[in-house]
């Protein structure tokens, strides 16, 4: 009987979904950071030159 209530529990799903959005945003962060690193770089030593 348990495992079919813990089969019908929807509560363990948001914490599922809430962990891979986390992943998406993370992934996506380090994508844009890789994309515009160069940039990013110069930006940075003209600002403290």
């Amino acid at each position: 009987m348990k495992i079919i209530e813990f089969l019908k529990d929807e509560e363990g799903l948001t914490v599922v979904e809430y962990v891979v959005g986390a992943g998406m945003l993370v992934v996506g962060f380090a994508g844009l950071f890789l994309a515009f690193r160069a940039l990013l770089t110069a930006e940075f030593a003209s600002l403290f030159d």
